[in-house]
């Protein structure tokens, strides 16, 4: 480089250092963290509240305007709702309804996902373009008919009518056919030159690169029909199958509600939801990032 000064050419000289005012500062986070953060704490603040509230007395939910810290620790939801005899009953119902849900989901899905991506047959795309359609109708526009079908199986009042329909959802076969999608062929073609049958080749070499997907279908489907209340609402008859959400609206009543059992009960219902997020955050981003569901 050439400056010149003073009537003087000198050759590589280094340009003068930019004053310390024009220096952009370097911040130790993202600044999309700053944006992100108060977000964060405003929708943290609601679960915040109900944690706080289930350690409140009945009188300090109910005084106005509502107390915002407790005054002291109050066990007294706990005890009600963990003393409730049909409580344990309620949660094992979840968990059952829950694990098979998930279960056939990642089973079904998979097979599903992987012959709309690798198979092509008479009518495929028109079976996808149905299958992603069914996607947009509401539940309610299905609900009665779904209830005539487990009527006419002999299902209603019993987990069955609560399994059966959840055993399968089109968001898990789209969302496993997208990832799929994206996995080189190559890996397959090899496995078939060697002699490995298609199954086999998606047992061996397609599900292990596919955890992260089936990570959030896990996760997906576990919150769907862990926090059902209207399907339950309508299937379920006696309290003995009651599921965990349904059995809280027991909680309360007409002219009266243990609104810290409620809370009680929220937490320890939310509990779960919380901790399976967290374990399955880092997959669920990477499922998002790499099956074409971005933006």
């Amino acid at each position: 480089m050439t400056v010149t000064t003073t009537g003087r050419t000198q050759v590589g000289a280094r340009p003068a250092a930019l004053p310390a005012a024009r220096r952009r500062p370097r911040l130790p986070f993202s600044p999309w963290h700053l944006l992100l953060a108060p977000l964060a704490a405003l929708f943290a603040v609601p679960l915040l509240w109900l944690l706080l509230s289930s350690f409140m007395s009945n009188a300090e939910i109910n005084r106005f305007p509502p107390a915002l810290w407790p005054s002291g620790v109050d066990l007294g939801g706990y005890r009600y709702v963990l003393g409730n005899a049909m409580f344990p009953r309620w949660l094992l119902n979840s968990a059952i309804v829950s694990a098979v849900a998930v279960a056939s989901n990642l089973v079904f899905g998979t097979l599903g996902g992987y012959a709309f991506a690798r198979m092509r047959f008479a009518g495929s795309r028109v079976l996808l373009v149905l299958m992603l359609a069914t996607m947009v109708v509401p539940f309610q526009l299905t609900m009665i008919p779904t209830f005539l079908v487990m009527k006419k199986l002999g299902l209603i009042d019993t987990l069955g009518a609560l399994i059966v329909p959840a055993l399968v959802t089109p968001f898990a076969v789209f969302l496993l056919r997208q990832f799929f999608l994206s996995l080189p062929r190559e890996l397959e073609e090899a496995a078939w030159i060697d002699g490995c049958s298609r199954l086999r080749v998606l047992y061996a070499i397609v599900l292990p690169l596919a955890r992260p997907a089936l990570a959030t279908v896990a996760v997906l489907t576990f919150l769907t029909t862990w926090n059902d209340l209207t399907w339950p609402l309508i299937a379920i008859n006696h309290d003995t199958q009651y599921t965990l959400q349904l059995g809280l609206t027991t909680f309360q009543g007409q002219h009266h509600t243990r609104w810290s059992a409620v809370m009680a009960g929220n937490v320890i219902t939310v509990l779960p939801v919380l901790l399976a997020f967290l374990f399955a955050q880092k997959a669920f981003i990477r499922s998002i990032t790499s099956s074409g569901l971005k933006g």
